[in-house]
């Protein structure tokens, strides 16, 4: 009897395995962006000398290997606090507390980030609107629009994802076209974006390449999808390998030709928008309209949601008591929403955006991100070589030497940051680990947890 009403029992709902590699990659590469180098040419232009199409490439490299030991990790943890989860569950909690308040960081500069070159476009377009008033309306619609609780679907990011390809071929095509016209044949083979002997210099070609390993943050999006997806150790693995590569290469292909276009980068009057002016020197004012138009649609689509996930963070981290409840732990009766986080974060952007340079927004983001990918290195390292469970199957290259490449190269990475972003970045661990101290009554208690999802 127990058995046949077991079985008349109507089945659990579940999340099913329908999603196949290519979606997947797909998935990542709307994360990362398919123009998410061109924020970043003139300033990699400007750290490296020149050399904006190598510091991608080797920002991929480190990039690959990490999303390696992230791929491996995800079938280990199938988790959304990735990182952080990998390292408070996997090493020590305490230390995992520090990673993620490192990664708070980073969420919180994200919205800031965004906004400031949201504004910055804007200025290139209409040049004699005061910067705090352009910075101010900017904010203050993100702010009001997350207020609302209003969402962007799929559907949404298609469509942006489908204007900013369309763009990007135009310039592709332009780009190509110009440099036959001035260069020849010999103009697309040339090796000077990758190594110029007048210019180069391997310290800015480090902190160059600390830059570029921006343009790939968001790869590791992809295992959120882990239980939906066929054969999710196989396919987690190669497409998140498989996002970063196509993400450098489609990069390093925007890149090259925009250093084509415009190659001296001591000419470059504005760095932050320099792909603008690469723009209009290729196919003139339409395409450096165009490019001013969809740079500001991208950066206010990534500033609200960056700013609805700090606030939807500082929430999570007030609710559990990581921060005072009573601010960070308030919903609003009528919308839902954590509303006073939704105005701290937007009182913080617009703070930022009228006192930070958008290179040092940036590199703060990178710091957080290339914090985390360590620690998701050295997690697999532990994993798959040092415990109790590889010992009687592990591979050399695979368990041990590729995420230990990735730790070194991404801590290297690390110290090539700008000074000023290596003293921020020490002083919020500071904060981070005094905090904790605090919290934990002199680390005799467990960290309490930080909820990424």
């Amino acid at each position: 009897m127990e058995s046949t009403a077991a079985s008349a029992a109507p089945a659990q709902p579940h999340l099913k395995r329908v999603l196949s590699l290519w979606d997947l990659i797909y998935y990542g590469i709307i994360l990362t962006s398919p123009i998410a180098a061109v924020p970043l040419f003139g300033e990699a232009q400007v750290l490296s000398h020149g050399h904006a199409v190598t510091t991608l490439l080797l920002a991929m490299i480190a990039m690959s290997v990490t999303a390696v030991s992230f791929g491996r990790m995800a079938s280990v943890y199938p988790s959304a606090g990735s990182v952080y989860t990998y390292i408070s569950r996997g090493l020590n909690p305490n230390l995992g507390f520090i990673v993620g308040w490192a990664m708070f960081l980073e969420y919180l500069f994200q919205p800031i980030q965004n906004a400031l070159y949201a504004v910055l476009t804007v200025q290139r377009l209409m040049p004699r609107v005061p910067f705090p008033a352009l910075a101010a309306i900017a904010i203050g619609l993100i702010t009001v629009v997350t207020i609302q609780g209003i969402k962007f679907t799929a559907r949404t990011d298609e469509m942006l994802l489908g204007f900013m390809v369309l763009i990007t071929v135009v310039f592709l095509v332009e780009a190509f076209r110009f440099i036959i016209l001035h260069d020849h044949w010999s103009g697309l083979l040339s090796m000077r974006p990758v190594y110029n002997p007048d210019t180069w210099s391997i310290r800015a070609v480090a902190a160059g390449t600390s830059l570029a390993a921006l343009v790939f943050i968001g790869f590791d999006g992809v295992s959120i999808l882990a239980e939906e997806v066929e054969n999710p150790k196989r396919n987690v693995l190669l497409a998140t390998v498989l996002v970063v590569v196509f993400t450098g290469l489609f990069s390093g292909l925007q890149v090259y030709l925009a250093q084509r276009v415009l190659p001296d980068y001591l000419t470059l009057q504005n760095p932050e928008t320099a792909f603008m002016d690469v723009a209009k020197v290729a196919s003139g004012q339409f395409l450096f309209n165009a490019y001013g138009v969809m740079l500001l649609i991208s950066s206010m689509a990534c500033g609200l949601a960056g700013h609805v996930g700090a606030a939807r963070l500082l929430y999570s981290m007030g609710r559990d008591d990581v921060l005072p409840k009573k601010i960070f732990g308030h919903l609003s009766p009528k919308k839902g929403n954590p509303n006073y986080n939704i105005w701290i974060v937007g009182a913080l952007a617009y703070i930022g955006v009228l006192t930070i340079p958008w290179e040092h927004a940036a590199e703060i983001v990178t710091f957080g991100a290339l914090l985390a990918f360590m620690g998701v290195n050295i997690s697999a390292l532990r994993h798959f070589w040092f415990s109790h469970d590889a010992t009687r199957h592990r591979n050399f290259f695979v368990d041990a030497f590729v995420p230990g490449f990735g730790f070194v190269f991404c801590a290297l990475l690390l110290l090539s940051l700008q000074t000023w972003t290596r003293y921020a970045g020490l002083i919020w661990l500071v904060i981070g680990f005094l905090y904790n101290a605090y919290k934990t009554r002199g680390f005799t208690r467990t960290p309490q947890l930080i909820d990424f999802k």
